[in-house]
């Protein structure tokens, strides 16, 4: 159904690779394969007189099957497309409303955004084409019949309703790509998109209850709808938050965020770097080899639960966070480069490094502060001092 970012772990089994991209299958999929195997089977007995019992169930599954594979083909579009363009594809995922391929970055222009989010419609129009004419070369009321039928509803169901012009459909990411393209400003284009997908929103749970009350579908059939309609508000409102922060990532300036941690050698008792860090009126620890190399960032939930009367006994390095790549950052960073470091590595503190040498620390919560807009952007470089005889304790530290 749409492309994501997220590098959030979904819950699912991974059936295999395709090209390469992990496919996975959500559990709510069997959700869907009972439902419409169940309410698909009245449609299919009308369709093919003669059917036996078990066969109907067999035949209204072969449905399920299509259309997941439908929408696999979909997904694989967009991620066929996003690797043209240099993007990084993580996984294809199958979910009970459709599915999403999560990816790496972003597109970086308009021109690719549009390819990549038309990509999967395009292949779901092209299969619904070929299952149409299928339909029209074989006789009428046999399973090759429904069959070419199910090849042709189910794909271009996906094709139509993806392409209706609201976040998080691909037609809502194509139109982003245009208002992105005309007005250069792709986090007003997200918010652009988002208001119309939540439009499509109560267009669908509308018309779910307008199909209900005609006696056109069942209650499942109403449900199924407003789950849709649930889903697509969701996805919309989101596109509309990351607009609203994308909208200040100008104001991301990795040296303005700096602050300062209190050098100590690998080895160091936990309760003398502590004091050091106090004695500094630094914000934490960072942990250097006898080279004076960085290694690691003092984690502040793991000193915090190591008691008082052990500290001395506890070298500081066993309640440290290694420095790696992915979590040290180049001070000369800005905008767009801070929050693409933070989409590929999650942490609550990144090392700011330049030459190899340790210059300070940014804290995630400090970038929160300047992307909320209910707050004042906070002043340039300097911390409070920590509290005597405490670890400093942040909110960002507990979520790690």
């Amino acid at each position: 159904m749409n492309e994501e970012t997220s590098s959030t772990r979904r819950p699912g089994l991974r059936i295999g690779r395709v090209f390469g991209v992990p496919v996975i299958v959500s559990p709510t999929w069997l959700i869907l394969a009972v439902l419409v195997t169940v309410i698909y089977s009245d449609i299919v007995q009308a369709a093919v007189p003669g059917i036996s019992g078990g066969l109907v169930y067999v035949v209204s599954f072969g449905f399920v099957v299509t259309l997941c594979v439908s929408v696999f083909l979909h997904e694989l579009g967009h991620a066929l497309v996003s690797r043209h363009y240099g993007i990084e594809v993580r996984s294809i995922t199958l979910e009970m409303l459709g599915g999403h391929t999560e990816m790496a970055s972003e597109a970086q222009s308009p021109k690719v955004e549009a390819a990549v989010a038309l990509a999967g419609p395009l292949v779901s129009a092209v299969l619904g084409v070929a299952g149409v004419a299928a339909l029209a070369l074989t006789p009428p009321g046999g399973l090759a019949t429904q069959f070419a039928f199910q090849i042709a509803a189910s794909n271009i169901i996906v094709a139509v309703y993806n392409a209706l012009p609201g976040m998080p459909l691909d037609g809502g990411r194509a139109l982003r790509a245009l208002v992105w393209a005309i007005k250069g400003d792709r986090h007003l284009a997200s918010r652009v998109a988002g208001w119309t997908g939540r439009a499509v929103a109560v267009a669908t749970g509308l018309g779910g209850a307008l199909l209900y009350f005609c006696g056109v579908v069942t209650t499942i059939g109403i449900v199924f709808a407003l789950l849709i309609a649930g889903v697509l508000w969701l996805g919309a409102t989101r596109s509309i938050q990351i607009g609203q922060l994308g909208a200040r990532f100008h104001l991301l300036d990795v040296r303005s965020l700096l602050r300062p941690a209190a050098p100590v050698t690998t080895g160091t008792p936990l309760a003398e770097a502590l004091r050091r860090m106090r004695e500094a009126e630094a914000v934490s620890v960072v942990v250097v080899g006898s080279n004076g190399e960085p290694l690691a960032l003092l984690s502040g939930p793991a000193a915090r639960a190591v008691p008082e009367h052990r500290r001395p006994w506890i070298p500081v390095d066993d309640v440290s966070r290694a420095i790696t790549p992915e979590t040290a950052w180049d001070p000369r960073w800005r905008g767009d480069e801070v929050v693409d470091a933070m989409r590929r590595h999650h942490a609550p503190e990144y090392a700011v490094m330049f030459g190899g040498r340790f210059e300070g620390l940014v804290r995630a919560s400090d970038i929160a502060d300047v992307l909320d807009p209910r707050r004042p952007v906070p002043t340039t470089g300097t911390a409070a001092p920590a509290d005597t005889g405490t670890v400093p304790h942040r909110q960002e530290d507990d979520q790690t």
